[in-house]
């Protein structure tokens, strides 16, 4: 038989799929999927891409909040503290630094530092609130990137690839884990006014199956329905609703059928998700909700809305929350730095110090990783005047990525530790150097995946996060 013979929608593969022992296979997948008990089939296998799965071995955190200060924060004036670059403060350095642009003379932080926590560990004025927190927090002074540019850095921190299309770390996580909630996306991406530098790149699923992508939210929006665009249906009810959707499922399975085109199942699982969020999404996204005392907690401003966000959707089952500090690069101080630095801080370091409280007391904090930090940090000096990178007023910093400051806290961190050193001025690191493949190398340690391990075969090639790089920093767990 051909499949001119067979009725319309039905080709070879369809008609072994849906005839005897193979119908009854695909009801079991169905119910086993749902239930989660296909996890051992491996990444995106079960009959729900999304079902929660088991992982190599046993992780502490289930959940990640990234906290991304994107445009590049500065190390040493925020938890890289260097007492010898204030006494430096309008000289030449002894050393020539490699920096992109034009730099002058050793530039002393503005901000007053103050010790904090068991060890005493060094935190500036701006993150008063975050340094609270400090004997659980492992901060890394000693991150390093590829280059001192935000494009390539920007993907090398989201994506673990600077210049080819690859798979965000949050679809690598969701693709490794499933989430929690199936009525709510796995990944989702906060940001308020507009995208970010690479804009939805940060947030892309690449090769690996669509419905692994970050959902972006413009955070910016108080009022739900501006908040998730059409997230509920003025005219028709959810019964029709779920009429229409049938028909429309019924169709894209036999398109895919027809063509053997797996792409197909990502829109069909974007059809449903869309549908289950009107039930729940209008619920997580509703701060408004939460009493007084916490929000009063948490802040104004499209920080303290986001942050406090972030904690309804992990509370509520998503995998992986990133969190952007606003549209563009905002934390790229090349001027005005102690007055742009000052102001970005006091937009966030509250919220996040009312996260971590939050976190604790709901019993959120051992199973939930937090990673705040850049693309790369600044220099230790002053940048000069150049045409088109600031408006000459010789008072910020250029790019620096031999030497910055992330840092994580929960879901299994070893906290109360300062890991990892840069020189006395704060420009490189010399000690425990930790790239940027290490760093996800260790979250995914963090979360129960082997890094080597976590793979995706496309065109031929077992791809990961790591590519062929990174190694667990075992001290940070």
């Amino acid at each position: 038989m051909d499949n001119q013979q067979l009725p319309i929608g039905l080709n070879r593969r369809s008609l072994l799929r849906r005839c005897g022992t193979g119908m009854a296979a695909l009801g079991l997948a169905g119910v086993l999927g749902d239930a989660g008990l296909l996890a051992g089939t491996g990444p995106g296998k079960s009959g729900n891409p999304l079902t929660p799965r088991a992982t190599h071995f046993p992780g502490k955190a289930k959940h990640v909040i990234h906290l991304f200060m994107n445009g590049g924060p500065s190390q040493v004036d925020t938890f890289d503290y260097k007492p010898e670059l204030q006494k430096w403060a309008g000289k030449a350095l002894p050393m020539n630094l490699p920096t992109e642009r034009k730099t002058g003379v050793a530039l002393g932080s503005p901000f007053k530092f103050k010790q904090y926590g068991e060890n005493g560990t060094y935190v500036s004025e701006l993150f008063s609130h975050t340094a609270k927190h400090i004997d659980d927090i492992a901060i890394i002074n000693s991150m390093q990137a590829d280059v001192p540019n935000h494009e390539p850095s920007l993907l090398l921190m989201n994506c673990g690839e600077s210049r080819l299309v690859r798979p965000s770390m949050g679809s690598w996580v969701t693709y490794g884990m499933g989430t929690e909630n199936q009525n709510l996306p796995g990944f989702v991406a906060l940001c308020p006014g507009g995208y970010p530098v690479k804009e939805t790149q940060n947030w892309q699923a690449a090769f690996l199956p669509g419905v692994f992508q970050g959902t972006y939210i413009d955070s910016q929006n108080k009022e739900i329905d501006k908040l998730i665009r059409h997230v509920r249906n003025g005219r028709l009810s959810l019964a029709q609703q779920r009429q229409q959707i049938d028909a429309l499922q019924r169709l894209n399975r036999m398109h895919s059928d027809q063509r053997g085109d797996d792409s197909m199942n990502a829109r069909i699982a974007s059809y449903e998700l869309a549908y289950r969020m009107q039930m729940e999404a209008t619920d997580a996204f509703d701060i408004s909700k939460e009493p007084e005392s916490v929000r009063a907690a948490y802040g104004d401003g499209d920080q303290a809305r986001q942050i406090l966000t972030a904690r309804r959707l992990v509370e509520r089952g998503v995998r992986y929350v990133q969190l952007w500090h606003g549209k563009g690069q905002p934390w790229d101080n090349h001027d005005d730095l102690e007055k742009e630095h000052r102001k970005l801080a006091g937009e966030c370091d509250q919220a996040i110090g009312a996260l971590l409280t939050d976190l604790k007391e709901r019993g959120l904090f051992e199973e939930t990783l937090v990673l705040w930090g850049g693309e790369f940090g600044r220099t230790p000096v002053v940048e000069m005047p150049t045409e088109g990178a600031n408006k000459g007023k010789i008072n910020g910093r250029d790019h620096n990525h031999y030497g910055f400051t992330v840092w994580m806290a929960g879901g299994g961190v070893k906290g109360g530790q300062v890991y990892g050193k840069t020189d006395e001025f704060g420009f490189q690191a010399i000690e425990n150097p930790v790239h940027v493949h290490d760093l996800h190398a260790t979250m995914l340690h963090l979360l129960g995946f082997d890094h080597k391990k976590l793979t995706y075969r496309y065109a031929g090639r077992d791809f990961r996060l790591t590519d062929v790089h990174g190694e667990v920093v075992q001290d940070l767990v």
